[in-house]
């Protein structure tokens, strides 16, 4: 089995993100203040120290404005040569008194410039680093890398392999906890390390010919469940989000939730054919002397110590490797082909429930399977359409980078919803003499298993109880790598009367957005496909139609280039609604009877509508 493999990164920001409101409290901001720039140089050596004693190779990712500073740049070589640490370049921590000067902004984040400004960044930047070290890096990094940017940056300066390319679920979530003030909206990317395609950085390539050239890998590794329902910005192996997150004890300084975290990183293994990721990304400011996040100084410094023990006690007990970026790119590429999906069968660590989701992502697809709710299908981004989505000034989205979606539950309501509409989901419903059952309201668990290219996804039966019948049902989910499909199938194990029939209605409530507010859904055309074909272009009227034996049920959705259908084994009635104003959803569904024994499946599939 392989390693354990972890990215520790660094970055010696003069002017941190964090510090400079901080230290600054009060005075008039500058930027070139001393003090400001010799406490994050104490911190960054602080950080290198703690990473050197125990063991571990870092990546230094030179920011801008440490490029500038003698000191910055002596420590980086003398690393370098002494631990084997790789220097890379961020594309973060641009701001300082030459940055400001030029482009005479107080913006920093790179995938917000215009596409104008990005390439006069990057070649400003690339440039005074090749001055400052006489090579070009082979890693950077930022918060968000949108497509365009990654393009520019592989044709012009090729050395680079690797980046930091997304947040794991920074977006609406993140926001609402910054006081709606921190414009970083960029959900529905990869959790682990991949590589993106030249049409969007979110959308893993399928091939070489989509290949961007790098890997890339998330900024922060989170917690699957906690940061998915609420603040990633709180739950990460990164230990100042833990401290951020209050999960520690006040009086002992203890955080075993970290070490939870890790090692259920670690337990990625299983489902990834030997390989598990984790990765560290730190700047200076998360370690303020003037204490953060209501800890004082000497917490912070104690959780990013015992951070690095516990990686470096892995090491060596021969549980860890730890790798360089640019090292990480080259054995990620060896390890992984284009197809290969990530899979994360994850449990909750940290309210003591026995939730479980699986969380599943291919260069046609990002799902999400909550066993909390029967195995229904609560997050689901269709990749296969590969959207083109320019972010920054001049373009249509200036902050909105994340790619779009399908279903949503927190956005877009989920099973649990209000007295009118209904959420996104893709479940089913059991119906019998008039009672009516979904399976969003049976909690299960599921199991993993994979045969040959197909990951496999068994539920626990759960048993639905009508008033004169009680049927014992199992769900099984497939992925097939590389059919840009999902096979769900239910079997009905048991029958208090063996005689009986039920009615099974496999649906799926769909829309499309980013955010929780409605799109546009006119445009969409909805279609039972077949000898019997049904159309229904959405005008939000609330129509519906029904074909017996349709041979797909279908919505093409042109505002994200995007066609999904559900098609099933066996004739059945397929079926195709039109949502309303204040419900502006769309459903495709097929109904079936099952008797005892008997078993219907049904596939998702993805496609790229033009």
């Amino acid at each position: 089995m392989d390693k354990f493999v972890v990215n520790i990164i660094h970055r010696p920001e003069m002017v941190p993100e964090y510090s400079a409101t901080v230290t600054g409290h009060g005075k008039e901001e500058d930027i070139g203040d001393k003090k400001l720039l010799t406490e994050s140089l104490d911190i960054f050596k602080t950080q290198q120290r703690l990473a050197h004693e125990n063991g571990l190779k870092v990546t230094i990712q030179m920011t801008y404005a440490s490029l500038f500073n003698d000191e910055a740049v002596a420590i980086a070589k003398a690393d370098h040569e002494k631990y084997g640490d790789e220097i890379a370049l961020s594309l973060l921590g641009l701001p300082c008194e030459q940055f400001r000067e030029k482009y005479k902004t107080k913006d920093f984040c790179i995938w917000m410039f215009s596409m104008e400004d990005k390439k006069a960044i990057v070649d400003d930047v690339f440039g005074k680093f090749h001055d400052t070290f006489g090579f070009y890096p082979e890693s950077t990094g930022s918060y968000y890398m949108d497509a365009d940017l990654t393009n520019y940056i592989k044709e012009k300066y090729p050395t680079v392999k690797c980046a930091v390319a997304t947040c794991w679920e920074e977006g609406p979530k993140a926001y609402h906890t910054c006081n709606n003030s921190w414009y970083t909206l960029f959900d529905g990317g990869p959790w682990a390390p991949w590589i993106p395609s030249k049409q969007n950085t979110h959308a893993p390539a399928a091939n070489e010919a989509e290949d961007s050239g790098i890997v890339a890998i998330p900024h922060l590794s989170r917690d699957l469940i906690a940061c998915y329902d609420g603040n990633g910005s709180n739950f990460g192996t990164h230990p100042q989000n833990v401290l951020r997150g209050m999960i520690y004890d006040t009086k002992t300084w203890e955080y075993p939730y970290l070490y939870n975290l890790i090692d259920q990183y670690r337990d990625l293994a299983k489902y990834n054919n030997g390989y598990a990721y984790n990765m560290m990304f730190v700047g200076p400011g998360w370690m303020n002397k003037m204490g953060r996040w209501e800890a004082p100084y000497e917490l912070l410094e104690k959780s990013y110590s015992d951070g690095c023990k516990y990686y470096g006690q892995l090491k060596k007990e021969g549980k860890l490797i730890d790798m360089t970026m640019s090292e990480f790119a080259d054995y990620y590429r060896k390890k992984k082909t284009y197809t290969e999906p990530e899979c994360a069968l994850w449990r909750d660590i940290l309210y003591g429930s026995d939730k479980q989701v699986f969380w599943y992502t291919d260069p046609y697809m990002r799902a999400c399977v909550n066993m909390d709710q029967g195995g229904a299908i609560v997050d689901l981004r269709p990749y296969a359409a590969k959207l083109e989505w320019p972010v920054g000034i001049g373009t249509k989205h200036v902050q909105d980078a994340s790619y779009p979606f399908l279903i949503q539950e927190k956005y877009r309501a989920g099973y649990f919803t209000h007295y009118a509409g209904e959420g996104t989901v893709r479940s089913a419903k059991l119906c019998h003499n008039g009672e009516e059952v979904d399976l969003c309201l049976c909690r299960t668990k599921a199991h993993f298993s994979q045969e040959g290219n197909t990951r496999i996804l068994t539920l626990d039966p759960v048993e639905i109880e009508f008033a004169d019948l009680t049927v014992k049902l199992q769900t099984i989910e497939y992925f097939e790598e590389g059919s840009s499909a999902i096979k769900i199938e239910r079997k009905v194990l048991e029958m208090s009367d063996p005689s009986a029939e039920v009615e099974l209605n496999e649906y799926m409530v769909a829309c499309y957005g980013t955010t929780e507010y409605p799109e546009d859904m006119t445009g969409i055309t909805l279609k039972c496909e077949g000898k019997d074909e049904k159309t229904i272009n959405y005008e939000y009227r609330c129509r519906e139609a029904e074909a017996f034996g349709a041979e797909a049920v279908s919505a093409v959705i042109p505002a994200i280039e995007t066609k999904v259908s559900l098609a099933a084994d066996k004739e059945a009635e397929g079926y195709i609604k039109e949502g309303y104003a204040f419900s502006p959803m769309f459903t495709l569904g097929y109904k079936t009877t099952l008797k005892d024994k008997g078993g219907f499946a049904t596939w998702l599939k993805l496609e790229k509508e033009n």
